[in-house]
């Protein structure tokens, strides 16, 4: 059980690191990102789509409308410099994984571990501003992404803007299992931050 346990661990940190290569991906080539979502969308039927090899339907609010929207919006985005890992934002993730995975909560602010402002401020001190995205199901970083970027049901499209926003030079981010949707990922986001534990 132990080695079960330790392996998914692993695969988990390994999400992680492929969830801050593939924003760095879209933000630095964002018309490959384009293809992806193009990918996606021959496999919608109505509001639905099936997960790459499997006969799982995902329902959306927006069906393809939100998607178009996405490629759209990528079609116009220029190249922007990637983010740099920041062992510090990753903490403040991961206070929020495991805060809400095992409870099946969803949102920004953790029952145990705080708002974003919190988590991020327990573990160094940021300069700038600072932006929080969190996604819920996909069990691979670039459908994480892909849906983080699409943003359906988000009428601000917040995910997406944070993941183009220019500024931005840092990022951090922590995946884990999800009680209600199998995964989750929580990603943090600074213009600039000093790794450095400031409370217990």
């Amino acid at each position: 059980m132990l080695s079960m346990l330790t392996a998914a661990a692993h695969a988990q940190g390994g999400m992680a690191q492929q969830m801050l290569a593939e924003t760095n991906l879209a933000r630095t080539a964002p018309q490959r990102y384009v293809g992806y979502l193009r990918d996606l969308r021959r496999t919608f039927v109505g509001k639905g789509y099936l997960l790459p090899g499997s006969t799982e339907m995902v329902l959306t609010t927006e069906g393809v409308a939100a998607l178009d929207e996405a490629i759209g919006f990528l079609q116009r985005q220029k190249p922007l410099a990637p983010l740099a890992a920041s062992q510090g934002l990753s903490e403040s993730a991961a206070d929020l994984v495991r805060d809400e995975g095992p409870s099946g909560e969803v949102g920004h602010t953790g029952r145990k571990s705080g708002d974003m402002r919190q988590r991020i401020e327990r573990h160094g001190t940021w300069q700038g501003s600072i932006a929080e995205n969190v996604g819920y199901g996909p069990n691979t970083a670039r459908l994480m992404v892909l849906q983080l970027i699409i943003d359906d049901g988000v009428p601000g499209r917040g995910h997406r803007k944070n993941i183009f926003t220019p500024g931005f030079r840092v990022a951090g981010a922590a995946c884990g299992p999800h009680a209600v949707f199998r995964n989750m990922c929580a990603m943090e986001f600074a213009v600039g931050y000093k790794d450095g534990r400031r409370n217990p």
